[in-house]
């Protein structure tokens, strides 16, 4: 039986692409830089998962990432400008965006009924509550894992040794894996992590590709199937 629900944030409940798209049309305006176009977003998340996947691995750090990723983004844009500089703007904005995706507040209305919400994920402590709050989401969960909060990293077992540690703190004495699962986008953090610990698993790919997904109980287009099985 299911006991808690681990959902991550970016990309899952909150559209981070979305955000993305926006702050560098804003941005690139702001600064004078060449207008933004589509085709250069597939540049921003080739790069900036690149760079994720690094950290995952535990070759970067979350520091390390915010000194080079516009500088290296820039470079292959063609475009001359202080990637640091853009960095802090790109931080600033993000803070305070809460853009979500389709049907996620209602699925939390949903869960939060049945079960023990937790949001599980990589990314600064305060900016991702302040983005659950501006998204109308932070009231439905009772737990906030962030990678800043507990110094490692999803998909490391560490992290979810924190996870368990505190849910246990809280009151669910004897609560195991098998009795959570755990929602998000992606296969290298959410997914690996979670088969890894022994949890449930449900992989959202809104695109409807999902490459390298053994492993994985659920897949879904919608976080409207989710009800399906929760």
């Amino acid at each position: 039986m299911i006991r808690a629900v681990f959902l991550d944030i970016d990309n899952t409940l909150l559209s981070f692409s979305g955000y993305v798209r926006q702050t560098m049309r804003a941005g690139f305006q702001r600064f004078g830089l060449p207008p933004y176009e589509e085709a250069m977003f597939p540049v921003f998340e080739r790069i900036n998962n690149a760079l994720w996947l690094r950290i995952e691995r535990g070759e970067l750090t979350f520091e390390e990432l915010q000194k080079i990723r516009w500088d290296l983004i820039f470079r292959e844009l063609g475009i001359a400008f202080d990637g640091p500089v853009f960095e802090a703007y790109f931080r600033d904005q993000l803070h305070v965006s809460a853009i979500p995706e389709p049907h996620a507040r209602e699925l939390l209305a949903y869960l939060s009924e049945k079960y023990i919400l937790c949001a599980a994920s990589n990314g600064p402590y305060e900016q991702q509550l302040n983005r659950l709050r501006l998204g109308g989401m932070y009231d439905c969960f009772r737990h906030f894992f962030i990678s800043s909060r507990f110094g490692v990293q999803k998909p490391d077992a560490a992290f979810f040794d924190c996870c368990f540690r505190e849910l246990r703190e809280d009151g669910l004495d004897g609560l195991t894996p098998a009795q959570t699962v755990i929602i998000g986008d992606s296969m290298t953090s959410d997914m690996a992590g979670g088969i890894g610990y022994g949890m449930h698993t449900c992989l959202y790919c809104p695109d409807g590709r999902a490459p390298s997904a053994q492993g994985v109980e659920h897949i879904v287009t919608s976080l409207e199937q989710i009800r399906e099985f929760l």
